[in-house]
């Protein structure tokens, strides 16, 4: 039992199947939380699931399968978040992605913005019920140092060439546009969101055609260091999830157990409500419209270079 929760916590973590995730997920599970997985392959995800239960003795472990690209998986998720679990204590959002070209989600998309921002937005949008009810509960988004402002005029990539780091970067700005103006939103209901930079770590990117060894190596190259382990870097995750002094801290930027500079764009309350609105208006339910691009997987160099942060 938490030492400052009444119940025992029900947790749930996108991305949870390798990675940053499952390390989150088993620290958890370690500490005797109901913890759900969400992964997007249930194969890896059994796999995940058995894992942590050999490592922590812990059964109450439910995994969850999920496409965070496809707003209709993300709507199923949430649909089968609320059969399973009458409460819900601590989201951590995790799961992100990463494309050396621009594709498009089945709605229509950019495909990094898709997971990387309206995914998180629309799951916790579906699951604030659930949060609010559980009070005190916290959000916990995981987010990225690597960013460049949001051109909110071309957001679907439509008119610039595409880059692979500058769509990823965009895409995880959101992440700390949706934490600053849901924390405002969220503000007396005891439910408190913040975003955490976990550092870079080593993690298995899903490529293997080389972009993700060339993305590692840029990432030393930047920090200048050796690359830590994902249970080092969940550390960071874990802080926000756990530490009773940010009870009631909401609306912040986290690196390693201090609050850390959020790029200016961040900062600009009238963006954060325009993606905000955006947001709602990317991720709200209705006939489908006819898409202008036909969504693809891709060949083997266009496949997704990150599957978990």
């Amino acid at each position: 039992m938490h030492p400052y929760q009444a119940t025992k916590r029900t947790a749930l973590i996108t991305g949870a199947n390798s990675g940053l995730g499952k390390a989150v997920a088993t620290a958890l599970a370690a500490e005797d939380a109901r913890v759900g997985l969400v992964a997007r392959d249930r194969e890896r995800g059994e796999t995940a699931l058995a894992d942590i239960r050999a490592a922590t003795g812990n059964n109450d472990l439910h995994l969850f399968v999920a496409d965070l690209a496809d707003q209709s998986a993300i709507r199923a998720l949430a649909q089968a978040v609320h059969r399973r679990f009458d409460r819900l204590h601590l989201l951590i959002n995790n799961a992100g992605t990463a494309f050396p070209a621009r594709r498009l989600s089945p709605d229509g998309i950019e495909c990094a913005f898709a997971v990387n921002h309206l995914g998180p937005f629309l799951l916790t949008n579906l699951l604030l019920d659930l949060l609010r009810a559980s009070a005190p509960a916290r959000i916990v988004n995981v987010g990225t140092r690597i960013s460049t402002a949001l051109d909110f005029e071309d957001l679907n990539w439509e008119r610039r060439p595409y880059r692979m780091m500058q769509g990823y970067g965009q895409s995880k700005l959101g992440n700390l546009h949706f934490t600053f103006e849901l924390a405002r939103r969220l503000q007396g209901s005891g439910v408190t969101v913040n975003c955490v930079f976990p550092g870079v770590f080593k993690s298995n990117l899903g490529g293997t055609d080389g972009a993700q060894g060339a993305l590692l190596k840029l990432f030393a190259r930047w920090g200048g260091w050796a690359i830590p382990s994902p249970e080092r870097a969940a550390r960071r995750v874990l802080y926000l999830a756990n530490a009773p002094e940010l009870a009631t801290v909401s609306g912040q930027y986290f690196g390693d157990r201090k609050i850390i500079p959020a790029p200016a764009q961040a900062l600009d309350v009238e963006a954060n409500r325009r993606l905000w609105q955006i947001s709602e208006a990317l991720t709200a339910p209705g006939p489908e419209p006819a898409p202008r691009e036909r969504p693809s997987t891709g060949p083997a160099h266009d496949r997704p270079i990150t599957t978990d942060r």
